[in-house]
């Protein structure tokens, strides 16, 4: 199955990189470009792909604003924030927005196509720790989300428990271990917790979990 991918940068040419990178590799085909937000928005309506890669500063309407516009409408494309900047409050604050992942702009080609890859099946391509590092650092700088009640309301005790381990950055495995459960109902929780918060995938769910207050930042250590 062919990955369709559209591709928004500002930089014509950094545009043109990334779709012969992609354009080369016959499971990954470039359907559309945008140069804001705007227009990234328009062409992903218009295209339905399964990933955008969105640079997260772009005129009009920049990246992350452009993310929650896609997700709002119901879009089903995972968004890819690019980024200059690692582990900085641009990527949180995209990350809330509902983007699956980032990568930075000097990704090897190989590697940037395997994270289109497997940003498309639905897996996490940013590590649980690395995603509980940018929480901890930028999550109490932002911004409070739009309250609505109590989010976590239709999660059962179990699930609840589940959703503050993965917050913790555990895996299924050391979640397993810890709540006496199998690793394989760990994963029908972690299922379970995406489809009743309507969640795309576990990040979304780890920062819904910062929101609420579930889970509060780490202090820096001294």
């Amino acid at each position: 199955m062919t990955v369709r991918v559209v591709v928004a940068d500002d930089q014509e040419l950094i545009r043109a990189g990334l779709r012969t990178v992609l354009d080369a590799r016959p499971d990954l085909s470039v359907v559309g470009e945008a140069a804001d937000g705007v227009e990234a928005v328009a062409v992903a309506t218009r295209t339905r792909p399964d990933v955008v890669l969105m640079d997260v500063r772009m005129p009009r309407r920049d990246g992350i604003a452009a993310t929650r516009d896609l997700v709002a409408a119901g879009n089903p494309a995972k968004v890819v924030m690019l980024t200059t900047f690692d582990l900085d409050e641009h990527v949180y604050a995209a990350l809330r927005a509902g983007a699956s992942a980032f990568l930075l702009k000097d990704t090897r080609p190989a590697d940037l196509a395997e994270a289109v890859r497997v940003v498309a099946r639905g897996e996490a391509l940013l590590a649980p720790t690395v995603t509980r590092r940018l929480l901890d650092r930028y999550a109490d700088r932002l911004p409070a989300p739009a309250p609505t009640g109590d989010a976590l309301a239709v999660l059962t005790a179990r699930e609840r428990e589940v959703l503050t381990l993965t917050a913790r950055a555990l895996s299924n495995a050391e979640i397993a271990a810890r709540l006496h459960l199998s690793t394989a109902t760990v994963k029908t929780h972690v299922s379970a917790i995406l489809t009743k918060l309507g969640l795309r995938d576990r990040i979304q769910a780890v920062v819904l979990a910062y929101d609420t207050g579930l889970v509060r930042p780490e202090p820096p250590a001294r």
